[in-house]
C-alpha cells in the first residue's frame, strides 16, 4: 500500500460484542506519542489502566527493526480488546526493505464502532524527511516518504456520534509550517456541522498557547482545559532543556471537557500521555 495514497490505513476490531441500552454521559479520552512503542509493555500497562473510551495515539511503528517488526497498532488493541485505525504518516527507508516496507504514524483505538477512517495529509510539509542520492541508506539519516498528517475518525458511542482528528505536526520547520498544518485541520472539521462534537488532539510540536494559532482555535469554537494548566509534556532532558508543552487536546460541540490530567509520572516514552473526560451536554 502506498504511504502516499489517501486510503494508506489498516483496520482491526479486537472488542468483543456488547449490548448497550442507552449511550454513556460521559467518556474518557487518551492522547499521548508512544515515541514508536519503543517501551511497548509500559505503553500498554499505562492504557490498560486508564480504561479510556477513545485513545489516540501518534509516532507508532509497524514492521520496523527498531520495534521488532511488531505491528504496534494492532499489539495495543488486541491486548486491550479494542478496535483500532492505523493511518500511515510515512515509510520508514532505513527500517525496513522492499519486500518488507516499515510504517511509521497514527493510530485511533476504542472499544466502540470505528467508522469512515481517512487520511488527512497536509499540503503543507518540511522536505527534511525526503530521501536523498548522497545520504547512505542507514538509520541515523532516517530517510522517510510520506508526509505529516492528520487521522480522522467518526466513533459510535452508544448510538452518539463523535468525530476524531488525531494529529502529528512537524517537528522540523518552524512554528509558522506547523500552524499551517493545524490551518488545515480546522479547515477540514468546517465540513462538520457545529452539532458534531469533534475531538481534535495530538502531537502538535507547538506550545499552542503562546502563538496565533490558539487564537484561531478559539475561532472555530474549539476550546483546552490545558491551555490554562501549561504542564510540560515532555520530560526535562537536562538542566537547559526542562521540557515543553508540544501535546495538546481541544474539542468541539455538544461536550463538556472536564478532569484533564497530564501523567506525568509515566515514563513509557519521551512524552507524557494527557486524558480527559467528556461530558455529552
Amino acid at each position: 500500500m502506498d504511504v502516499t495514497s489517501k486510503q494508506a490505513i489498516e483496520t482491526g476490531s479486537f472488542a468483543p460484542w456488547t449490548w448497550t441500552l442507552w449511550p454513556p454521559n460521559s467518556i474518557r479520552i487518551v492522547d499521548w506519542n508512544i515515541d514508536r512503542g519503543l517501551q511497548l509493555s509500559g505503553v500498554i500497562e499505562f492504557l490498560a489502566a486508564a480504561k479510556a473510551d477513545l485513545v489516540l495515539l501518534q509516532e507508532v511503528d509497524m514492521n520496523t527493526k527498531r520495534t521488532h517488526r511488531l505491528n504496534v497498532g494492532r499489539e495495543i488493541a488486541q491486548k486491550l480488546q479494542m478496535n483500532y485505525i492505523f493511518g500511515r504518516e510515512f515509510q520508514e527507508l532505513t527500517q525496513g526493505s522492499r519486500s518488507s516496507p516499515a510504517f511509521h504514524g497514527q493510530a485511533t483505538l476504542s472499544p466502540w464502532p470505528l467508522s469512515n477512517a481517512r487520511v488527512l495529509r497536509f499540503q503543507r510539509q518540511s522536505n527534511f524527511w525526503r530521501p536523498r542520492w548522497y545520504l547512505p541508506d542507514t538509520e541515523p539519516f532516517q530517510e522517510r516518504i510520506g508526509g505529516r498528517m492528520a487521522l480522522v475518525v467518526d466513533i459510535n458511542v452508544g448510538g452518539r456520534w463523535l468525530v476524531s482528528y488525531n494529529m502529528h505536526l512537524e517537528s522540523r520547520g518552524d512554528a509558522n509550517l506547523r500552524q499551517a498544518q493545524l490551518r488545515e485541520c480546522l479547515q477540514d472539521s468546517k465540513q462538520y456541522k457545529r452539532s458534531t462534537p469533534i475531538v481534535l488532539a495530538g502531537d502538535m510540536n507547538l506550545n499552542v498557547a503562546r502563538y496565533d494559532a490558539v487564537s484561531e482555535l478559539k475561532r472555530e469554537d474549539f476550546t483546552s482545559p490545558f491551555t490554562g494548566q501549561q504542564i510540560r509534556t515532555t520530560p526535562a532532558k537536562s538542566l537547559l532543556d526542562r521540557g515543553s508543552t508540544i501535546d495538546w487536546i481541544f474539542t468541539r460541540g455538544p461536550i463538556r471537557p472536564i478532569q484533564p490530567q497530564v501523567h506525568t509520572s509515566v515514563e513509557a516514552s519521551d512524552h507524557f500521555p494527557l486524558s480527559l473526560t467528556l461530558s455529552f451536554i
